[in-house]
């Protein structure tokens, strides 16, 4: 298996001011709010082009096809209907069915770099999952060969118990788990001020 044989999935939400990033409009109010966002979603799009393999987007109401997603670029999806692990099961199945791996990721997570994509890729070699875990208990990646709907089933999503229970229904699979780095998201503005001052 190769890196190639690895597609990366990314999540995100069709930009719209006032929705999303409640917790950060809480602070600094939806125009700003709106405008980090943007920035975030340029983050992920820079890194998803450094990735080798096959991309593909799944936005949360419509496919656009006329953003900065170059649509030769990107495999453009919706996301389906239900919680955050129906989604990324469903993304998984999807993708799993043409590639011997995926990575999924969201665009929370600027500080992510193209060494974490290809130390995921590189891991599935030897393991069987492949995690990134955030400070804020949730995870920026993950990755796998095959797509095991117990990792998201009666998961507590965006919570400070969502690595850790992944984790145990990980442990309940037996199957082998490689650590990423442990990463920020930006959820507050102290998130974002944070990174802003360590990417100087």
């Amino acid at each position: 298996m190769t890196l190639n044989d690895t597609a990366l999935i990314i999540f995100i939400r069709n930009p719209q001011i006032g929705v999303g990033k409640t917790r950060l409009a809480a602070s600094v109010g939806p125009q700003k709010a709106f405008d980090i966002y943007l920035e975030l979603l340029e983050a992920t799009r820079d890194l998803a082009l450094s990735f080798s393999g096959p991309r593909y987007l799944f936005y949360t109401d419509f496919v656009d096809n006329d953003d900065e997603w170059e649509n030769h670029l990107f495999h453009k999806y919706v996301q389906v209907e239900g919680d955050l692990g129906q989604k990324m099961r469903s993304a998984f199945d999807e993708v799993l069915s043409e590639y011997q791996s995926a990575l999924i990721i969201g665009s929370d997570c600027p500080a992510m770099d193209i060494t974490d994509l290809d130390s995921a890729a590189n891991a599935l070699h030897q393991n069987d999952l492949v995690i990134g875990p955030s400070e804020d208990g949730g995870y920026y990646l993950l990755g796998m060969k095959n797509a095991h709907h117990s990792l998201f089933e009666d998961i507590p999503w965006s919570s400070t118990k969502t690595y850790i229970q992944t984790i145990r229904a990980a442990d309940q699979l037996s199957v082998s788990v490689y650590h990423l780095r442990t990463l920020n998201d930006i959820d507050t503005i102290e998130d974002w001020l944070k990174y802003q001052k360590e990417s100087k």
